[in-house]
């Protein structure tokens, strides 16, 4: 983790149509309301639902907004493919946050490619991080909707943000559908607390 417990740096990776830039916007503009810098960038090929997105996150720096190689606290992978695609940016005692329900691109699901299993994924990381591995996709549903799951992921990593939670969970509140709130703020506790 970096020198300075303001300082944060975090990549947020997953596919088109999870929530990844909703989630990297909760966590900035929760942020900048406690007058930290935010510096953010978001890199995707194919922003559609399938293609690969990830996002930067960078709280209290002062250079630019892409996070080097090796440089980031915490990858939050919405996807467990996505982890591994975006590792190498994971400080060698960073964290990886990872949601371990997949979402299979159409190379797996018209045969064209294997995809590897989430254990095995899981198992490959833990080799060189500390994993925090869960499915957060079922825990927003029993929260009260699928859609939710982004929310459960960023409450997990409010454990280890410089942000306080009440001010992430302000954001939730502001940002998500109205009719969603309760649903959002239940997700975003339930992530929170399997990190505790």
């Amino acid at each position: 983790m970096s020198s300075k417990a303001s300082e944060f740096d975090l990549v947020i990776s997953g596919v088109g149509g999870q929530g990844t830039i909703l989630a990297s916007d909760i966590i900035g503009r929760s942020a900048v309301l406690e007058g930290k810098g935010v510096r953010a960038a978001e890199t995707h090929g194919m922003a559609q639902r399938g293609g690969s997105v990830v996002n930067h996150v960078r709280i209290g720096c002062e250079l630019g907004s892409m996070i080097p190689l090796k440089g980031a606290d915490c990858l939050l992978a919405l996807e467990p493919v996505e982890a591994l695609r975006y590792i190498e940016f994971l400080a060698d005692d960073g964290v990886i946050i990872m949601n371990t329900e997949s979402v299979y691109p159409v190379t797996v699901t018209t045969g064209k490619a294997p995809y590897p299993s989430v254990d095995s994924i899981v198992e490959k990381l833990k080799e060189t991080h500390r994993v925090i591995a869960f499915n957060a996709t079922e825990m927003a549903a029993e929260a009260g909707s699928r859609q939710a799951m982004n929310v459960v992921l960023v409450g997990a990593v409010s454990n280890f943000l410089p942000v306080k939670t009440e001010t992430l969970l302000e954001r939730v509140k502001e940002m998500v559908p109205p009719k969603t709130i309760d649903t959002n703020v239940k997700a975003f506790e339930t992530g929170r607390s399997m990190v505790e």
